[in-house]
């Protein structure tokens, strides 16, 4: 599967991004699918993931609230809703695809920055 993440962009602080990840192939609803990020300076965070129906998400704690994760399988994409964004949420997002128990898949990317 091929991943490409869409949707990052400036925005001020306690404003709202919508990002997007859409898969190639058909087998995109055998993938748990997976949010991360990587702020400046820092490690690659996990921020949420989805099960292969939608049905389950989990989320790191310190994002519940604020961010939702959710996937339409017709459009082969995942989606990362983010509300009342802060500077510290500033990092490239990456979705990716998990077959088992490891990310098999990567996107290239999207920058989001959050101005205060």
């Amino acid at each position: 599967v091929q991943l490409q993440a869409s949707g990052g962009g400036l925005v001020q602080a306690g404003g709202s991004l919508r990002l997007s990840c859409a898969a190639s192939g058909r087998t995109f609803s055998k993938y748990v699918m997976g949010w991360f990020r990587q702020a400046p300076g820092k490690e690659r965070e996990f921020v949420a993931h989805i099960s292969r129906s939608g049905g389950m998400t989990y989320y790191t704690d310190s994002l519940k609230g604020r961010f939702t994760i959710s996937r339409d399988n017709a459009k082969n994409t995942v989606y990362l809703q983010m509300n009342s964004l802060k500077p510290e949420d500033t990092a490239v997002y990456y979705c990716a695809a998990k077959w088992g128990s490891s990310y098999v898949a990567w996107g290239q990317g999207t920058l989001v920055t959050v101005s205060s």
